[in-house]
């Protein structure tokens, strides 16, 4: 399969240099003809959902159960003050976090939350300001809350990935009643695009009941990201008992869910009509049995060249990475499963601007690690 060579435009952009005091001891595994260094950033770290590098190099990571801390040298931060209300139930709580494009000099950031309200919970979103201590963030705003909240505790989604434009891509899971991801008048099981105040963004489809929406029938993407060579959007989602896939959502359409799906219900039973009907698009790549994925990443960087423009996914279920080829022309080819058990349940993975890869495991004492090449000197 012929594999893109990294763009040119990535191998002349500035690399940070980290400054972290990594710990001495790292592991190395094999993928491959590569050779893997995974080392331990930090650990105890609860139910670690979301990481982002701060531009000197130090680490934002977010905890489910409502806390936001940096890690800089190895050492963890006291959790940031200034956080809203969240509601921390089931899969809910403190969950993703976004760098401003123009974070360097706004200190502006975007974060999801299971957010607290009349009826029960659902998922939100925010914009704050990092002070410039590090000690809190500032100018919270609540820019969007799903229209219909309930007390369920499962399928919030809420991964986000910023356009080009400064607008926002995320989703929102079906929140258990897979019938609302086909209702067009809820923000369950949909992707919304909006802009950083919260309002709806130009380019989603018109003619509809909620204008933000930009695409339905998802059961519960926890992973989204944009392609920076083609600023495609892509996500990963749950399926039921098999039917994880990998979308790719355009404006308007409609992915199935519950009305077709390559997954069973837990018991055991057929979902929907079956595994294709008119009307509904068909996933990229898909899972059968399911491997629970948490975020998606495509490899952009000069660490892995050889990796350029594949899909990387985070594995909760087999505790594993996997590495899904692509061609030129966009076609999926082999999948490759690393790590398999060593870690724990990887929930986020992230290209690092040095072309490192990092993780979040999501357990009790959840630890954020740093992929390298372990084969050059």
């Amino acid at each position: 399969m012929q594999k893109r060579s990294v763009k040119a435009k990535l191998l002349a952009a500035p690399i940070l240099a980290f400054a972290l005091a990594l710990p001495a001891l790292a592991q190395e595994h094999h993928a491959g003809d590569v050779t893997l260094k995974v080392t331990t950033v930090a650990g105890d770290l609860e139910h670690p959902w979301s990481v982002e590098v701060l531009p000197d190099g130090a680490y934002l990571v977010t905890e489910r159960p409502g806390r936001m801390r940096i890690i800089r040298d190895g050492k963890v931060s006291e959790p940031l003050r200034g956080l809203p209300k969240i509601a921390a139930v089931g899969q809910g709580g403190l969950l993703d976090v976004a760098l401003a494009p123009a974070f360097a000099e706004t200190r502006r950031l975007f974060f999801t939350a299971a957010a607290p309200g009349p009826g029960g919970q659902g998922t939100a979103v925010f914009a704050a300001r990092l002070s410039d201590d590090e000690q809190r963030l500032e100018e919270v705003d609540r820019i969007f809350l799903m229209n219909k909240l309930s007390r369920a505790g499962q399928h919030f989604g809420s991964r986000i990935a910023i356009a080009a434009d400064g607008s926002l891509f995320f989703g929102i899971g079906d929140r258990g009643d897979a019938d609302r991801a086909q209702d067009p008048e809820d923000h369950a099981g949909k992707i919304m695009h909006i802009n950083p105040d919260g309002s709806a963004a130009t380019g989603s489809p018109g003619g509809q009941a909620l204008p933000e929406v930009w695409s339905s029938g998802h059961r519960n993407p926890q992973g989204l990201t944009i392609d920076p060579v083609d600023n495609r959007l892509y996500t990963v989602e749950h399926g039921a008992r098999g039917g994880d896939e990998i979308n790719a959502p355009q404006a308007g359409n409609n992915y199935g869910w519950p009305v077709i799906s390559y997954g069973k219900h837990y018991s055991g039973a057929e979902i929907g009509i079956g595994q294709s009907a008119d009307g509904y698009e068909q996933p990229l790549h898909y899972w059968d049995p399911s491997i629970a994925p948490g975020a998606l990443a495509i490899y952009r960087g000069p660490m892995f060249p050889e990796w350029d423009g594949d899909f990387l996914v985070a594995a909760l279920k087999y505790q594993l990475l996997a590495r899904i080829e692509r061609s030129d022309d966009g076609t999926i080819g082999a999948e490759e499963r690393m790590l398999g058990g060593e870690y724990g349940r990887i929930r986020d993975v992230k290209v690092a601007p040095d072309g490192s890869i990092l993780l979040v495991t999501d357990e009790e004492d959840g630890q954020l690690l740093r992929i390298t090449r372990g084969d050059e000197s």
